[in-house]
């Protein structure tokens, strides 16, 4: 979306501001079919800082997103440009990738369309 949805943007902020992780979104990016649970940006750079160190080989990035947890977050006022996902997976075919979740920063601009809850497929 070159003018990003309003009520997405909306959404984003009420998440940022209530440090919530209760709300399930369902985007559609260049394609793909992105389903999970939205985190505030500040909590979602901690998890994906907390993943990171524990890696031998990619550890030294954690700093990148522990460094800037408190101070890259969308002040009061500001708009915020991205969805942060954590317990998300993409959806394809009957699978979702991966299994457990992963987390995901989609900029707002590129969702092209969404829906309220997530998705998960049941074998029947």
């Amino acid at each position: 979306m070159s003018n990003p949805d309003e009520l997405l943007v909306a959404i984003s902020a009420a998440v940022e501001s209530e440090r919530s992780n209760q709300m399930s979104l369902t985007v559609v990016v260049g394609g793909a079919v992105i389903t999970g649970r939205l985190a505030p940006e500040a909590v979602w750079r901690e998890r994906v800082a907390d993943v990171l160190k524990d890696s031998d080989r990619l550890g030294p990035f954690a700093d990148v997103f522990a460094r800037g947890s408190r101070e890259n977050r969308p002040g009061r006022g500001e708009t915020p440009t991205h969805l942060h996902f954590h317990l998300a997976r993409i959806l394809q075919g009957s699978l979702g990738i991966p299994e457990t979740g992963g987390m995901y920063r989609v900029a707002i601009k590129d969702v092209s369309a969404w829906t309220v809850g997530d998705f998960s497929y049941i074998d029947r």
